[in-house]
């Protein structure tokens, strides 16, 4: 199979799933996958779309497996670092959904969604303190809200120390 007929079969792939068909595409990629074991963007598909139906414990070894391999695009990896991360947590594996998605906080520091993705899992690990300073600074630096900017100041100070007194 040559690499624009890979390429190809991965576009319909995402266009099964995005048409709500994901089972079709399911089986795809699981034929793909059987065709290119160890290719990191069809092993990233392969876990979304399981992902999307559900299947979370079977998403995990397809999330490793594409960010343990090359050729994945920033986009992808960004997105396999919170699904895996996500997926873990799910899963009520909390201290891997951390540790996953600080990975894809040190690497992708402008996303809020994996900041915010951090945040539930730090959660998830009674580190309530720092799962509110991230998500106190991204509503800081993200928020619309004119009362949330006037106040920014205030909320990025205090997001570095929430006991703080006066």
């Amino acid at each position: 199979m040559s690499a624009q007929e890979k390429k190809d079969l991965l576009a319909e792939t995402d266009r099964l799933r995005e048409e709500g068909r994901a089972g079709e595409a399911r089986e795809r990629l699981l034929a793909l996958t059987t065709r290119f074991p160890d290719d990191a963007e069809v092993a990233y598909r392969t876990a979304w779309v399981h992902d999307v139906l559900g299947l979370e414990t079977e998403a995990v070894a397809y999330y490793e497996r594409s960010l343990a391999g090359t050729g994945l695009g920033a986009e992808d990896r960004r997105g396999a670092l919170l699904g895996l991360g996500s997926t873990y947590r799910v899963l009520g594996r909390y201290g891997q959904a951390v540790e996953t998605l600080r990975r894809g906080v040190e690497e992708f520091p402008d996303d809020g969604a994996l900041q915010t993705f951090l945040a539930m899992a730090l959660f998830n690990t009674e580190e309530h303190h720092e799962a509110m300073q991230l998500l106190l600074r991204l509503v800081a630096s993200t928020s619309d809200d004119r009362h949330v900017q006037t106040y920014r100041p205030a909320i990025e100070h205090y997001a570095k120390d929430l006991h703080e007194k006066m």
